[in-house]
């Protein structure tokens, strides 16, 4: 079990940031929710303070107050991410939008993320969450390869190098970027799943101290969505029956996380490696072919097709025209690729 007096700190710190929250949240409802949190926090906090001796007097970290000054500038819901991750309850509430607080009756919720009537709907719900995420991550990742190994290729043959020189460029530019791609993906994933690991561990371990506690927590979430708070309380007590269903809501009502989703460090990596190979590899393509003098601009036209078609593409995620999306990615790239063959050019001129 972890150390309680980290885990005193650790509430102890929940409850100055919820209190920081309350105070910069216009939203009457919402600030009401977030002090109520804060009271919560330091409820729990006492109750850990029982098995310390002697008391320990709270004095928050540089990185809490920084979080709290940052409150002030920027809104709760942009901070969602950092204030889930010193675990501030009820930031869920930052993704979803409320119930009427007159009829009862839900407005509208997240897609994917509908509101839950009953034990049997946690877990099972989610099943069926689009993954389109993992489609435009791909995207992404294509784009960041053609663009930036273009860039270098353009780079190259505007100096004035030889097929041989500006493929073996290319080559390195491709396995450079992807490894460090990969790299840094995995790293990130790993970090970001650790801390949402422990988190959840960390909440299973007060649902079994205080279980109480818990279910009154999820009770005020449900209330600042609109519920009352007597039907909200006993749907929260519906849900604590079940402890392995209590804590995947409690993950995903208190923290907005997603027990099902943490992520894949090694899928992750794998996948932005090939996908940043994937786009770097298309200018490569006439030089792997053999072509000599004409190869930059065959290069410059798969080029164009390719930026136009991930322009294309992103438009599935925005919502906007295909074709201008397609024209607006070409654009971009193409003055992308003809600065950096400029720039060579003028480095080509200057070294010989």
């Amino acid at each position: 079990m972890e150390d309680v007096l980290e885990r005193w700190k650790s509430e102890k710190a929940a409850a100055y940031l919820a209190s920081a929250v309350a105070a910069n949240e216009r939203d009457p409802k919402r600030a009401q929710l977030f002090r109520k949190m804060a009271n919560a926090a330091d409820e729990q906090a006492e109750i850990l303070a029982k098995d310390l001796h002697p008391r320990p007097r709270f004095s928050p970290s540089v990185r809490t107050r920084v979080l709290s000054g940052l409150l002030g500038v920027l809104s709760p819901s942009m901070l969602r991410g950092a204030l889930s991750a010193h675990k501030v309850r009820g930031v869920s509430v930052y993704r979803s939008k409320s119930f009427d607080s007159d009829t009862g009756i839900k407005k509208t919720s997240t897609p994917g993320h509908p509101w839950p009537t009953s034990t049997d709907d946690i877990g099972r719900r989610h099943k069926t969450v689009d993954n389109s995420g993992t489609l435009r991550a791909g995207v992404f990742g294509v784009n960041d390869g053609l663009v930036s190994n273009t860039c270098l290729v353009m780079g190259v043959a505007g100096a004035g190098v030889g097929s041989s020189e500006i493929l073996l460029t290319g080559v390195a530019g491709l396995l450079a970027g992807a490894f460090s791609m990969a790299a840094g993906e995995f790293i990130s994933m790993l970090s970001q799943k650790e801390m949402f690991e422990h988190q959840i561990a960390q909440e299973r371990e007060e649902l079994e101290r205080y279980p109480d506690e818990e279910a009154e927590e999820l009770a005020l979430i449900y209330e600042a969505r609109g519920i009352p708070l007597n039907e909200a309380r006993d749907l929260a007590q519906h849900m604590i029956s079940d402890p392995e269903k209590a804590l995947d809501v409690l993950a995903r009502e208190e923290l907005g996380l997603n027990p099902d989703e943490l992520g894949s460090p090694p899928k992750a990596a794998t996948s932005s490696f090939l996908t940043f190979s994937v786009g770097a590899s298309v200018p490569l393509i006439p030089y792997l072919l053999g072509y000599d003098k004409e190869g930059i601009v065959i290069a410059a036209i798969l080029a164009g097709i390719a930026l136009f078609a991930v322009g294309s593409a992103l438009s599935l995620f925005s919502g906007r025209s295909a074709i201008l999306g397609g024209g607006r990615m070409l654009l971009v790239g193409s003055m992308a690729a003809a600065a950096t063959y400029f720039i060579g050019s003028l480095l080509g001129a200057t070294v010989s």
